[in-house]
């Protein structure tokens, strides 16, 4: 199912964080959002999963403007992990996977044999499955994020909104979360810290910079050394990975592209 997100502007606290986003995220494709931190990112997801009300434009749900959609027919299309996560629930891993199934059950309707088959499947698909049984509150930082996957996997969307799903996971991990989200041909909109993670695993990137789309384009098109310089105010090459092809980002981490630039940049965030 395509989301498309038409002259979108948020706005909070006094202060415009998107202004006027033009973007797309094609249906069965991985599309990425990278930026420098206060770009907008984050906003801009959690409009399309309803957590933020735009202050104008809209964001299209399969051409269905997404806000004369019910809450629960939205969920039932629409599966986000956020950045801020719970970390309270006094509930087993896996009461806390079945609460993606939710969207599907009347009220106090109790599990069936769907549901029970399709959170085993998504704890398995995330290497949780061996501890079912455990407190959601005595895990780590890595294995609830994959806890709140699973949770995500097992609302059965047409669309995943994802923010920066890789945090506090190590690299093994981040690779397998990364290939996972490859194998689910669902249509996925993710926002990225690691931009070579970005230019491995996203069909097409946004950029966004002071809450504005800058650039759009595959990875590789995208991700040239003057947008570095430009956005992210650092020194970088741009060359071919020995392992993939994929576009391999080259920082140079003993000095910024401009000092100034790399101040004004941090500054923002």
């Amino acid at each position: 199912m395509r989301i498309d997100i038409e002259d979108l502007h948020i706005g909070y606290a006094g202060r415009t964080v998107v202004a006027g986003a033009h973007l797309v995220a094609v249906e069965g494709e991985i599309t990425g959002l990278v930026g420098p931190n206060g770009s907008g990112k984050s906003s801009l997801l959690r409009a399309v999963y309803r957590h933020l009300q735009p202050t104008a434009g809209r964001v299209l749900l399969g051409g269905t403007d997404l806000s004369e959609l019910p809450p629960l027919q939205s969920a039932r299309h629409v599966a986000a992990l956020p950045q801020e996560r719970g970390s309270d629930f006094e509930l087993t891993v896996r009461e806390v996977v079945a609460m993606g199934r939710t969207p599907y059950k009347r009220a106090f309707a109790g599990e069936d044999a769907t549901d029970r088959d399709i959170v085993a499947k998504v704890l398995s698909d995330v290497g949780m499955d061996g501890c079912a049984g455990r407190r959601f509150t005595a895990l780590s930082g890595g294995e609830r994020q994959r806890v709140l996957l699973a949770r995500a996997f097992a609302q059965d969307p047409d669309v995943l909104v994802l923010d920066e799903p890789t945090n506090h996971l190590d690299v093994r991990h981040q690779v397998e979360l990364l290939a996972l989200l490859r194998a689910q041909c669902r249509t996925t909109l993710v926002s990225l810290h690691d931009l070579n993670a970005a230019a491995s695993v996203c069909d097409r990137l946004h950029v966004l910079h002071a809450g504005a789309v800058v650039a759009s384009g595959t990875p590789r098109d995208v991700l040239t050394p003057e947008l570095m310089a430009d956005v992210f105010g650092v020194r970088a090459a741009v060359v071919d990975h020995p392992l993939t092809g994929d576009p391999l980002i080259a920082f140079d981490h003993r000095a910024p592209a401009d000092a100034e630039a790399a101040m004004a940049v941090e500054s923002r965030g």
